[in-house]
């Protein structure tokens, strides 16, 4: 599972995406009013993705945050790992542990091999789909998708 922090990053960034550009920044209280996060919460997420390199800002009347890069080259991996780290993608389904941590003189879980084909297909698409891709979806289906 995802942490809060990282599905609020996720939403954050998406949103980012969608809406700001290289000369149009979207101040904290904006995002947190059009995704109902807590400003102060969400305020230290977006610092750390500044921190990143995932987002820039600039404070003032005029300031905001913004993408660091094109959309399309920010993918979900990216996020996810930048905040959660790569436990998502390695953790064991039952044990909580990271496969390769494993001890090889015991057994795997008895969902190792189902798990690990499916593990595969999502790291695949986390790290194929990017901010670009959720965007055009999005348009698709605007009075549906409510970030």
């Amino acid at each position: 599972m995802l942490s809060n922090t990282c599905k609020y990053a996720l939403r954050a960034l998406i949103y980012l995406g969608k809406f700001s550009t290289d000369d149009k920044r979207i101040g904290i209280k904006k995002i947190s009013e059009d995704l109902g996060l807590s400003s102060p919460f969400l305020g230290k997420i977006l610092q750390n993705m500044v921190k990143q390199k995932l987002l820039v800002s600039t404070k003032g009347p005029n300031g905001g945050f913004s993408l660091a890069k094109k959309s399309s080259e920010i993918s979900l991996w990216e996020i996810v790992t930048k905040v959660d780290g790569e436990e998502f993608f390695t953790n064991c389904l039952i044990s909580l542990e990271p496969c390769k941590s494993h001890d090889p003189s015991k057994p795997l879980c008895p969902v190792h091999a189902q798990y690990e084909v499916l593990r595969g297909q999502i790291r695949s698409f986390y790290k194929e789909t990017n901010l670009e891709l959720i965007s055009k979806d999005i348009d698709k289906y605007e009075d549906l998708v409510k970030l």
